[in-house]
């Protein structure tokens, strides 16, 4: 029996609390302060009933089934179908967007009076309503709806601070971009439709045996393209490092933590479910991306000195990292090898989960420093965690976990996906076998240059001397700003120090969605939270690993500081500078940390210099007034994939601009007569 928590009541509380948040914050749009606490607090509000449902759902296993069919109108069906696998992604996405709207309170004050605090509050709320929407339909049509309406939010919300040319830009790429990859899902439901008869998930489940191997293959490859673009896969990724830096931060958060995390949902929806069994070929290709997702993204993350495009890059990273496990799980349940196909998808639902805590975290820790000083550029930052001891704090958190350093959440999920990884090195043929070395191996790589590139932004924007008059000038955020960061922070500490309770539910996600029995499983966790892989391959300890490194130190630093020094004089002095004063000019720059990095790689990358003098006058050409240096790195997607598609299309329409536009009425109703045939052979044929 469905307890109260888990009824559709609670559901629909959630939903209403959403709608009623964002229409009452266009009624009072002309109150900004009214707008902004109205359309946040029912966001709040929300996001509770959400978590609470959704964890309530997890709580009983149960599965909660609404359908409204029409024999008329059959395109007009609505279907909702929330198991485990929806659940979690709804507990994912209720918890950021809680943390994310009790930052906004504090956040869209510097927006008041320059725009309209009520639109924003209404798209925002509606935003978190169609996401929920999308992780939780069962039928293709109202899929689209959502997904489109999830589509629109977000373009108004990346194109809000529309003053600026340079995000009205990201706004139309992302626009341009989300629409392609939708056109590409909509074609994979059409062929589905076509063969099934229906568009309701489970229908077309249950036909999956009579369909086309060949339709199947095409079915996947429209929906790894149209949900790898939403998802951010390379090279589809284009719009992500330009719209995540455009939005307000706590939106950002959201579009970075879990947005882009319902096109995962959709692949590990359709890939591990709908359409099994999968051919082995599917888990390779799915691999081959996600290698080059995690290692360009990192890559390109290291050469960006605007925080927030350094952070969107993180996210293509991370997803890379997320589909190494449902490429991992496609591929052993290709192979049958079920328990490791579980370890995978496991450890991919995990990492899901703490990407977006941590992901969410950096991005309202860049959102305060950002508010600070008025810039993303890190070069201008220096000297801020004097000034900002909280947001630094809460950064540091943020950047631990995302570079999977013990104890914190990151940590523990990269630690599972190297486990099946390693598990698929071990129990797979030779090639197989040469595929997990190659990838164990790209993750290794990534797992080092994310730390780097941490360490980068950490130092750069907190640490030495302050580059700018606003860096000196940077305040601490504001108290509910902080409180937003601080549960977030939390999280990352929480969750990694019971990882071993929450894989242990996860894998519970896996064994559904795989529809795999408690025979398939290789995490292991005893009374004292070890998990254990199977066979004794791995074993680790969250709370003693927790508890090791923070009390070795403790008792290092006692040992040193009370023992063998207890006897000697310590004296602070000021900093020995050779003669002269300190300044930021003498401290390393973004740009120069990263550099011997990019150079290494520099075949990827394609960096490039530029060296600018200026003189006093032109009599003293041999005494620079100043010089400068610039290390610029090339986007190759651009200039190899995307400007020759662009430039090729260009031609193309003026050639059938000149071509059919010639003013001949006779031309224009053959043309007419041609299509009208071609679409009656199509139906036809259907």
């Amino acid at each position: 029996m469905m307890s109260a928590l888990a009824s559709p009541t609670m559901l629909i509380a959630a939903m209403a609390l959403f709608g009623i948040g964002g229409v009452g914050a266009v009624l009072l749009r002309k109150s900004d302060r009214l707008a902004n606490y109205w359309s946040s607090a029912l966001a709040l509000f929300g996001s509770v009933a959400a978590l609470v449902f959704a964890v309530s759902m997890l709580a009983s296993g149960q599965t909660f089934v609404a359908q409204i069919t029409s024999d008329s109108f059959p395109l007009l069906s609505f279907a909702l179908n929330i198991d485990r696998l929806a659940a979690f992604f709804l507990v994912t996405i209720s918890i950021v967007t809680f943390f994310c709207s009790l930052y906004g309170i504090g956040y869209i004050k510097q927006y008041y009076g320059r725009y309209n605090i009520g639109y924003l509050g209404f798209l925002y709320n509606l935003f978190i309503v169609a996401m929920l929407l999308v992780v939780t339909s069962s039928n293709g049509i109202f899929f689209l709806i959502v997904w489109e309406i999830m589509s629109l939010a977000s373009y108004f919300l990346v194109a809000y601070d529309r003053h600026d040319p340079e995000n009205v830009k990201a706004g139309f790429l992302y626009l341009v971009m989300t629409h392609i990859g939708t056109a590409f899902i909509l074609l994979a439901f059409i062929l589905l439709y076509v063969h099934t008869g229906s568009f309701d998930f489970t229908v077309i489940q249950a036909a999956m045996p009579t369909v086309p191997a060949h339709i199947k293959d095409s079915v996947f490859l429209l929906a790894l393209i149209g949900f790898g673009v939403k998802a951010g896969i390379i090279p589809l990724h284009i719009w992500l490092p330009a719209a995540h830096p455009a939005a307000p931060s706590h939106v950002s958060a959201i579009m970075s933590g879990v947005m882009i995390k319902t096109g995962i949902y959709m692949m590990i929806r359709l890939f591990l479910d709908v359409l099994q069994p999968a051919p082995l070929w599917w888990g390779i290709v799915v691999l081959v991306i996600a290698v080059a997702s995690c290692v360009l993204g990192v890559l390109y993350a290291l050469t960006e000195h605007d925080i927030k495009r350094l952070l969107a890059y993180h996210s293509i990273e991370n997803i890379g990292i997320i589909l190494l496990g449902v490429g991992s799980a496609l591929v052993f349940s290709a192979l049958g090898i079920s328990g490791l196909a579980v370890l995978a998808l496991t450890a991919a639902l995990f990492h899901t989960l703490n990407h977006a805590i941590f992901k969410s975290l950096l991005f309202l820790s860049a959102g305060s420093v950002i508010h600070a000083t008025g810039t993303r550029n890190m070069e201008k930052y220096g000297g801020l965690i004097k000034l900002m001891p909280a947001t630094g704090l809460f950064f540091l958190v943020g950047s631990i976990a995302i570079s999977a350093l013990p104890p914190l959440n990151g940590f523990f999920s990269e630690w599972l996906t190297f486990q099946a990884l390693f598990q698929g090195i071990a129990q797979t043929d030779f090639y197989i076998k040469w595929l997990f070395i190659g990838v164990t191996a790209a993750l290794a790589l990534t797992s080092g240059l994310a730390v780097a590139c941490f360490v980068k932004a950490f130092g750069v924007t907190f640490l030495a001397r302050p580059r700018s008059q606003r860096a000196e000038k940077a305040h601490e955020a504001s108290a509910v700003m902080i409180a937003g960061m601080a549960g977030l922070a939390v999280l990352c500490v929480a969750v990694g120090v019971g990882s071993s309770w929450i894989i242990a539910q996860l894998q519970t996600i896996a064994q559904g969605v795989l529809s795999a029995g408690d025979h398939a499983t290789l995490v292991t966790v005893t009374s004292g939270h070890i998990l254990s892989i199977a066979e004794g391959f791995a074993t680790v300890s969250a709370p003693l690993l927790s508890l090791l490194l923070i009390a070795v130190p403790l008792v290092v630093w006692t040992i040193t500081r009370f023992g063998i020094n207890r006897s000697q004089r310590v004296t602070t002095g000021r900093t020995w500078d050779g003669g002269t004063d300190l300044t930021s000019r003498m401290e390393i720059t973004s740009t120069g940390f990263a550099r011997s990095i990019i150079l290494i790689f520099r075949g990827l990358l394609k960096p490039s210099l530029q060296h600018s003098v200026e003189y006093e006058d032109a009599a003293s050409r041999l005494i620079p007034r100043s010089r400068s240096v610039t290390l610029s790195v090339q986007d190759v997607y651009r200039r190899y994939l995307y400007r020759p598609v662009f430039i090729g299309f260009i031609h193309l329409s003026h050639w059938i601009k000149n071509g059919i536009q010639n003013g001949n009425i006779n031309a224009y109703i053959l043309y007419i007569l041609v299509v009208l045939l071609v679409m009656l052979g199509l139906v036809g044929v259907w």
